[in-house]
């Protein structure tokens, strides 16, 4: 249970998620996955990092129960974490290739939005339940996956939307069974890290230095009123609620 990083492939590091049973991280699990994704980056003889989960999901956000039973404490730090985790993907100095089985929700999104390309299968679903669960955030990494509008009726009715949906918006690159997730992964990686590496180290600062938002600046912004509603009390009042229901 954890993160572990394996380089199997030549030029390739694969990060794997596993906290089971749903890949809801606690707030340690979000610095060390950032911890990990960092890197692997950062080592000279990897040229990209396929970031990948064991288990029925790839993510299902922030461990609700920590923070119902710590408060603003544990908020604060998966705030910070969530923060660190996803900038951690979007700044890692090669390519990064996300492959995303089951569902990818809340935190799954800021991983998945913030990714150089998707990998799906093709049982994978998209998207943010925040209002439900008293929280806000990662809609600036949902509006890189889908078109304006669908992105804010996805976030205002807490649906999600399927690989293939996304795949036909151009921001999934393919869709497969989920037995050939990992596969279809790391082909996709191997063709990438088949580039020169330093290269490619200057191919990703340039892209993402002509981004037309920055997604830190934004997704903090988004933060500020996921604090908001937990002051107001608010967040608690629904994450009571998500809790006695057992969802």
């Amino acid at each position: 249970m954890g993160v572990s990083t394996s380089r199997r492939e030549i030029g390739i590091a694969v990060v794997t998620v596993d906290f089971p049973p749903v890949n809801a991280l606690p707030v340690t699990g979000w610095f060390a996955l950032a911890d990990a994704v960092r890197s692997a980056g950062r080592d000279p003889r990897v040229r990209c990092v396929v970031l990948a989960a064991q288990g029925r999901g790839f993510n299902a956000g922030v461990d609700i129960k920590e923070i119902q039973a710590e408060g603003a404490s544990a908020l604060i730090g998966a705030n910070r974490g969530c923060f660190e985790a996803f900038a951690a993907v979007y700044e890692c100095e090669v390519p990064v290739v996300a492959a995303v089985q089951g569902f990818c929700l809340g935190g799954g999104i800021g991983l998945a939005g913030n990714a150089d390309a998707i990998v799906a299968s093709e049982d994978a679903v998209f998207g943010l339940p925040e209002l439900d669960r008293g929280a806000l955030g990662a809609a600036t990494h949902l509006a890189r996956l889908v078109p304006p509008h669908l992105m804010r009726a996805l976030y205002y009715t807490s649906r999600t939307a399927t690989a293939a949906e996304l795949h036909a918006h151009g921001s999934v690159w393919r869709v497969v069974p989920r037995e050939e997730l990992h596969g279809a992964a790391l082909e996709l990686a191997t063709e990438i890290a088949a580039k020169d590496g330093e290269l490619l180290r200057l191919a990703k600062a340039a892209i993402n230095g002509i981004d037309p938002v920055d997604v830190r600046r934004s997704y903090r912004f988004e933060q500020g009123f996921t604090f908001e509603a937990h002051l107001s009390g608010v967040a608690g009042r629904v994450r009571d609620t998500f809790g006695k229901e057992g969802t």
